[in-house]
């Protein structure tokens, strides 16, 4: 990546107060230059944190108090960057914290159901369609994370895989809608990934998810699961110029626990 890549630019990261969201901002922070970084999230002291690390590093960074689930909110915070950036060039929509975890589908009542699919999916594209006017005016790029349940089916995933798939499809779509405005689209699916805070949730009681994960992390080829600066270094180039022939695209970070995709 270019030292300067990000110089000068707004980068919006959704749920960027800890986990892989908070490691994309410290990547982009510490890549050169002096770009201005806005973090969403829910808790302000992690928000206050989170900004006082970023600014260490030398960049301008801002707090906003939002959920992304919530599109009113999503408004707000894209014009509050605008207001203090006057632009605005990156959205990673990142987060998504899912009240209702892996569970066979069968088991599953209709409110979990609908929980667990509103909750995974509005919070990933409200951002996202609140930012579009902003980013074809400065011809930027947008990185969704989603699932690899998306890609390779995964007992206890369905509905999780389902709205993973919808980001991957989107993902295509939206890169052909944009590609007139010059704005690039992409996504990150991730697997179980360590030091974030879902890697502690999971394993945290006996339950049908601690079984789940506690086999599939037996089976990555290279004996660990990815982290969550594997995962930011990703997504941090899919943002960036280095990534400006790449759009439409999903891109796995699995370690080689599965090959399946779309």
């Amino acid at each position: 990546m270019q030292t300067d890549d990000f110089d000068g630019k707004t980068v919006l990261i959704t749920g960027g107060t800890s986990g892989a969201g908070l490691e994309m901002a410290r990547q982009i922070a510490g890549a050169g230059g002096r770009p201005n970084i806005v973090l969403t999230g829910r808790n302000e002291t992690r928000g206050a944190d989170a900004v006082a690390a970023i600014e260490a590093q030398g960049a301008h960074a801002l707090f906003v108090q939002g959920d992304s689930a919530d599109y009113a909110a999503c408004q707000r915070i894209v014009a509050t960057a605008l207001d203090a950036y006057d632009r605005l060039d990156v959205v990673i929509s990142n987060g998504a914290e899912g009240a209702v975890g892996p569970k066979p589908f069968a088991e599953m009542t209709p409110e979990e159901l609908r929980v667990c699919y509103e909750g995974r999916l509005y919070p990933r594209i409200y951002p996202v369609h609140a930012a579009i006017d902003a980013l074809k005016e400065s011809q930027g790029a947008i990185v969704m994370i989603t699932t690899d349940a998306a890609r390779f089916p995964t007992p206890g995933e369905g509905v999780i895989g389902a709205v993973g798939a919808s980001i991957v499809l989107l993902t295509k779509t939206l890169a052909k809608e944009l590609s007139r405005s010059k704005v690039r689209v992409n996504a990150v699916a991730m697997t179980l990934t360590s030091d974030t805070p879902a890697w502690d949730r999971i394993f945290a009681e006996e339950n049908f998810q601690n079984r789940l994960f506690s086999k599939a992390l037996e089976k990555f080829p290279f004996g660990r699961a990815p982290n969550a600066e594997e995962v930011a270094r990703l997504a941090v180039f899919l943002a960036s110029a280095d990534a400006g022939q790449i759009t439409g695209q999903t891109v796995s970070i699995n370690g080689g626990l599965s090959f399946g995709g779309w």
